[in-house]
């Protein structure tokens, strides 16, 4: 087998709308783990990202950027959405907590424009993002730090 065989990720497109609700489920998985290597290969090695004002280039800048990250964003916790789906595209909207150094929290939200290749790798990423300042009693994502328990409510149980 190719080395880029192995590096499939199912489900891979065509995207079904189950099969596109198990992509986003575990890109949220994935960036609920704050591991930046884990989560870097789920992207092509030449993946394009737009994150904000920053663009990245490829793995190594992910794996650069998830880190400078999670060093910032303490306690980060994740929920994403499908919002749309077509053949090799999905869009997700979303949703994170996370305190600074300084203990203040925020909450995240945003959209995600995402393009993957045939083996199910994410090869363009678009993320728009704006921040909330929360009181530590407005927090809602309340689980232990790792993956969201399946019986945790979504975006659209939260109303967020």
């Amino acid at each position: 087998m190719s080395e880029r065989a192995e590096s499939a990720r199912p489900p891979l497109p065509p995207f079904t709308h189950d099969s596109a609700i198990k992509k986003v489920r575990a890109a949220e998985d994935a960036w609920n783990s704050r591991d930046p290597q884990r989560v870097s290969l789920a992207y092509t090695v030449d993946s394009r990202w737009r994150n904000r004002s920053e663009f990245i280039f490829g793995r190594e800048e992910i794996i650069e950027f998830l880190t400078r990250k999670w060093q910032a964003e303490l306690e980060y916790r994740l929920i994403k959405e499908l919002w749309a789906f077509t053949e090799n595209r999905i869009a997700v909207r979303f949703a994170y907590e996370f305190h600074n150094d300084a203990g203040k929290w925020f909450r995240a939200y945003g959209n995600e424009n995402w393009e993957f290749d045939e083996l199910g790798l994410m090869r363009v990423r678009h993320a728009s993002i704006n921040d909330l300042a929360i009181a530590d009693g407005d927090r809602k994502f309340h689980w232990p730090q790792g993956r969201r328990p399946d019986d945790h409510p979504g975006l659209s149980d939260l109303r967020l």
